[in-house]
């Protein structure tokens, strides 16, 4: 257990540092005043409108191949559970202030699932990374369903007041690039799309994750250290983003041993059960409107303390199982 402790937590450390260095040279230049609130606002909107559809649209298209992984869809639908069930169980312990804490969430249920997690599975599992990557590929599919529609709805509504049930507040850019490219592949006519087409989003959708995550460290660049959330909020939402929800998902994959059937697929869903918040959490805020200041310091805190649980967790999964 302590080697895996110790390999797990380097390579978990290793792609925090890369994610903490960003933060803090994002979030210098904006102390420094260097890049203005302004300029991060259109940053964060050229993200969402064209980068994070760029980078879906080219993804789904290159990499989702149905007919040569006929379960494909087992993934995403339990990519869309997990976050759900997280919502779930955060809405119970938000439920006294509801009205003015649902916002707190989706940083209690959604987290960064590609970019921490690949990092991590390519340390770990050198030569299975590809079989790593296919997963999180497909578990994005329904997590990005969730994240950008009932996510993008909760971390945007003002304190106090009601959430709107509007089609139009569900409807985005990363949501449509999602539904439209993965109907356009099931139906099989990305093969009439011109080359130039996918390698220009390609391209496109390469600088997005670098950019979403210079936007968060330049979002929290602009919060205050002096104001961070109550002791109450910090340890529900990270009691149920590091606590409940891993606890829930090796119950399951325990219990019904998937982890003899399918051992890196429990693994994969083990480190995704314990990955800090996603970065697209901010780029809502910083696009649509929300608390910033109160989501930006709960994230730093939900970061940190994924340093410690991620690794833990992952040991202590490897030792219940090998």
């Amino acid at each position: 257990m302590d080697e895996i402790f110790f390999i797990t937590s380097k390579s978990v450390f290793g792609a925090m540092l890369r994610v903490f260095f960003i933060i803090f040279f994002a979030g210098l230049l904006v102390r420094k005043k260097i890049i203005t609130t302004e300029q991060v606002s259109a940053l964060s909107k050229i993200t969402v409108f064209v980068l994070l559809p760029s980078l879906i649209f080219s993804n789904n298209i290159l990499n989702f191949h149905p007919k040569e992984n006929p379960d494909w869809w087992i993934i995403p639908i339990i990519g869309i559970g997990m976050s759900l069930v997280g919502v779930s169980i955060a809405l119970i312990l938000f439920l006294p202030d509801i009205k003015t804490k649902k916002n707190m969430l989706p940083v209690s249920s959604m987290q960064n699932a590609g970019y921490l997690v690949l990092p991590i599975v390519q340390i770990l599992y050198p030569a299975d990374f590809h079989v790593f990557a296919l997963y999180t590929f497909l578990f994005i599919i329904g997590f990005n369903f969730i994240l950008w529609s009932l996510g993008k709805v909760l971390v945007t509504s003002n304190d106090g007041n009601k959430i709107s049930f509007k089609i139009n507040d569900f409807i985005n850019p990363p949501l449509i690039a999602n539904l439209s490219t993965i109907i356009i592949v099931l139906i099989s006519f990305q093969s009439y799309i011109p080359d130039f087409v996918i390698d220009s989003s390609d391209l496109l959708g390469k600088a997005a994750v670098p950019i979403a995550t210079f936007v968060l460290g330049a979002t929290l660049g602009e919060i205050s250290f002096r104001k961070w959330p109550p002791i109450i909020d910090i340890l529900r939402v990270n009691f149920t983003k590091f606590a409940i929800i891993p606890i829930i998902t090796i119950f399951i994959l325990y219990h019904f041993e998937i982890y003899k059937t399918h051992p890196f697929l429990s693994d994969f869903f083990i480190i995704q059960s314990a990955a800090a918040p996603a970065t697209s959490i901010i780029l809502q805020v910083k696009t649509y409107g929300g608390n910033a200041q109160k989501i930006g310091s709960m994230m730093i805190i939900s970061y940190l303390i994924c340093l410690v649980a991620m690794p833990l967790w992952f040991a202590f999964w490897k030792s219940l199982v090998l």
